[in-house]
């Protein structure tokens, strides 16, 4: 089969910043499945690893990333119970094993879903941020239409890839009332037809928020840099509320400018449940399963920005040079 991968972290200019290897096919043991792949997407969290992952090392093996696909079980583990051969299954996978940028993958079925009877680069665009976007709102910060129906939400980043599919879920799914950021026409518009009931620009936050007759917010998540807006976010929040974040602070925060308005403060890494072998582990399957079926009743839309054809390294190199400039509007897809 053929593998996509790198065995030292180079920029994403240099030509043999990924390499193309061919190698055995797995065989699926336990409760892994093997997967043929039929599309992938790339996130942030990928040219992260790239870049940092070998630095000033040279490895014989090619690394594999990637944590974004949709496939056809091939063959499955003597422990499988929830899946057989040939079900289309989505996944966003696991961290500490080989990620989604080859042929075939082993995935742990407690991780997997059934797909969507969407496209596969519709499909392949949204478990890493949808599992994300519900684990932030639903498992993390007990978030519910019953309870919090109408209250108000600020998104940060809300054309990015999360941010897409956390924009539909608070708006769709929970009812809330949307406020997302974004500066660009493209990116605006973008908000808007991902159901965002305001836009605003990230630059002076605080007063484009309270501009739109918001003195404070409900929630805020911040997909974006925690850092940056940090005290923006002190300032805008609710006394009681809520702010999460699925970003990596270079500096410490200062958790004690929420002290005096009790502010519920919430981490979210979608890869915790798969990284700890968590009792819960298998919440993602169920996810997965709930958010399929959203898509399948036309409940929300693909978060698609552009789809690359072809599982080549010149595609996945122009996905991540695209990442890196930090202006793209929802997900690269990369169609096999």
């Amino acid at each position: 089969m053929k593998v996509i991968g790198f065995k030292t972290s180079l920029p994403i200019s240099n030509p043999k910043s990924f390499i193309e290897v061919e190698t055995e096919k797995h065989l699926p043991t336990n409760r892994d499945l093997l997967v043929r792949v039929e599309a992938i997407s790339v996130n942030p969290v990928d040219y992260k690893i790239r870049q940092g992952s070998l630095k000033d090392k040279v490895q014989d093996i090619p690394k594999i990333i990637g944590w974004d696909a949709v496939g056809v079980v091939e063959m499955v583990g003597d422990n499988v119970s929830l899946f057989k051969k040939g079900d289309k299954v989505w996944y966003a996978g696991d961290i500490t094993r080989s990620g989604s940028n080859q042929e075939y993958q082993l995935v742990d079925e407690r991780i997997v879903g059934f797909a969507p009877t969407i496209s596969n680069e519709d499909s392949a665009a949204l478990p890493l941020t949808s599992l994300t976007a519900y684990e932030l709102f639903i498992d993390r910060m007990r978030l519910s239409k019953e309870r919090d129906e109408n209250k108000s939400i600020l998104i940060v980043g809300g054309a990015g890839g999360v941010g897409s599919i956390a924009i539909q879920l608070a708006k769709k799914i929970l009812g809330l009332t949307v406020i997302a950021t974004a500066s660009r026409k493209e990116s605006i518009n973008w908000c808007k037809k991902m159901g965002a009931d305001y836009v605003v620009n990230h630059k002076n936050l605080v007063e484009n928020v309270n501009n739109l007759g918001f003195e404070t917010v409900d929630i805020i998540v911040d997909f974006v840099d925690l850092n940056q807006y940090w005290e923006a976010f002190a300032k805008l929040i609710k006394p009681q509320g809520q702010i999460g974040s699925i970003s990596d602070p270079t500096q410490p925060i200062n958790l004690r400018l929420l002290k005096s308005k009790s502010v519920s403060f919430y981490w979210e890494l979608m890869f915790t449940r798969s990284m700890f072998q968590t009792e819960d582990m298998i919440a993602q399957h169920h996810i997965l399963n709930k958010v399929a079926d959203w898509f399948n009743k036309g409940m929300l839309q693909s978060t698609v920005g552009r789809v690359l054809t072809g599982f080549t390294v010149s595609n996945l190199r122009e996905a991540h040079e695209q990442l890196e400039s930090r202006t793209t509007i929802g997900k690269i897809v990369i169609k096999f």
